[in-house]
């Protein structure tokens, strides 16, 4: 146990002595909450503050009414030809010309959008609303019903979803706030597992072609070797996996106020019944601009989520995660003498990963509580994932606690199927190693 602790204690002070350590973990946390401060700028500022000029060229007898301008599109009707707009088009303050056809009203057809530049998704989508508001519009009042009784037929809808909780009482909940918590846990335990896993295969490459490793086999054996690497890395990512965590929440609040200015600040707050508008401070301008902003709803619902488990849960599947897969990293490392040699073997341990990352962030989002998604968090090669993406939508206890069997299970069935090729691949130099192999060595006796 002495051994795989110094081993433990060289990979860790190895690594995060490294200048790209050091960088890359402080570099990170500021790459985030700048993502963040812009987040809360666009949300208050708009993404697209620019209003384009439609110049609108209507031969359509049947749809007399007008399109209707908004921020972002203005409508002008002219009575020019269309061929004569086109070609004056460069020269004129327009932005776009809407032709609208004499076409049949039940099959719309022959629209065009001509401009001296592409006309963007959104925009399209907005022109394509417009006309198609105007065409039911139209058909509405010709079956009878007045202008006044059109008007209030449009209303918008608020839903306030809610839960019964373990405790039997009413929890306010947000599909949106759960989906944000599920995507950001399934995309950085992908990253981790993948990071780490593959920095394990890496360090057992290099001191396999460096010859050092026949030094280190004379004084322990190559299980301890081996799970001293893994455990020592494993501890270097929930290092930077921690300090990422504090210092994303300590810099967010310098990154607000660099992304909002003064008057921005002072309008969000002064906005917001709960903070004083005097001088306010960043943490005051965040904490006005969600509440106030498109994302106030989701960041009142991530309130009533159980911030401290998920974090917790996803500590315990990272480590368990990680364990599992970097033992068959490792493996790999050791059947091999160049990292170019890994690429045959690397293909059957990423599938599997990637198959419960892509399924997560789809199927699970989409339904939580369906049966592929229960599989999918019980299966030890999914469930690092998978489980992570499910918890914020609440998971029954005795599913969390099987899974969480199950995987530890796995991964000490996984260290010990790995330890058996490590022992032998890990002195085999000069010869490409294959499944076939691989699978000899499995089965040579100690």
């Amino acid at each position: 146990m002495n051994k795989i602790l110094l081993i433990i204690r060289r990979e860790y002070l190895s690594r995060v002595k490294k200048k790209s350590f050091i960088i890359m973990t402080f570099l990170t946390p500021l790459i985030i909450a700048g993502f963040y401060g812009l987040i809360i700028y666009f949300s208050i500022k708009g993404i697209n503050d620019k209003t384009d000029k439609v110049a609108v060229v209507n031969q359509n007898k049947t749809l007399t009414e007008k399109l209707t301008s908004n921020k972002n599109v203005t409508y002008v009707y002219v009575n020019d030809s269309f061929e004569s707009l086109k070609k004056t088009l460069k020269k004129s303050d327009y932005d776009y010309i809407l032709y609208l056809p004499d076409f049949d009203i039940d099959k719309p057809a022959g629209i065009e959008l001509i401009g001296t530049k592409q006309a963007g998704l959104s925009l399209d989508g907005r022109i394509s609303d417009s006309i198609e508001d105007l065409i039911r519009d139209y058909k509405l009042k010709k079956s009878g019903i007045s202008q006044t009784d059109l008007d209030n037929l449009k209303s918008n809808v608020k839903i306030d979803t809610k839960k019964i909780g373990d405790t039997g009482k009413e929890e306010n909940s947000s599909a949106g706030a759960s989906t944000i918590i599920a995507f950001v846990a399934g995309v950085l335990m992908f990253m981790f597992i993948m990071l780490y896993g593959v920095q394990v295969m890496r360090g057992v490459i290099e001191e396999k072609t460096s010859r050092i490793i026949e030094i280190m086999i004379s004084s322990v054996k190559p299980f301890q070797l081996m799970m001293g690497k893994i455990i020592g890395i494993a501890m270097v990512g929930l290092t930077q996996f921690l300090l990422w965590i504090v210092l994303t929440f300590s810099i967010s609040a310098l990154a607000v106020t660099v992304f909002i200015n003064k008057d921005d600040a002072q309008k969000i707050v002064s906005s917001s019944a709960q903070v004083s508008a005097a001088n306010p401070s960043a943490q005051q301008v965040q904490a006005a601009a969600m509440t106030n902003g498109p994302l106030g709803n989701i960041q009142q619902s991530l309130q009533n989520l159980d911030l401290a488990k998920i974090i917790l849960v996803f500590i315990f599947y990272f480590l368990s995660g990680y364990l599992f897969y970097s033992a068959l990293y490792a493996a790999i490392g050791s059947a091999v003498d160049s990292e170019t040699e890994t690429q045959q073997f690397m293909m059957p341990v990423m599938m599997p990963l990637l198959l419960g990352y892509a399924l997560s962030l789809s199927v699970v989002t989409n339904d939580p509580y369906g049966s592929v998604a229960f599989w999918l968090s019980m299966i030890p090669f999914t469930s690092p994932i998978a489980m992570v993406v499910r918890l914020p939508y609440g998971v029954p206890a005795w599913e969390l606690a099987l899974s969480m069997f199950i995987l530890v299970i796995g991964f000490i069935g996984t260290v010990w199927f790995a330890a058996r090729i490590y022992r032998v691949g890990i002195l085999m130099y000069g010869k490409k190693a294959s499944l076939k192999e691989m699978a000899k060595w499995f089965w040579y006796k100690n």
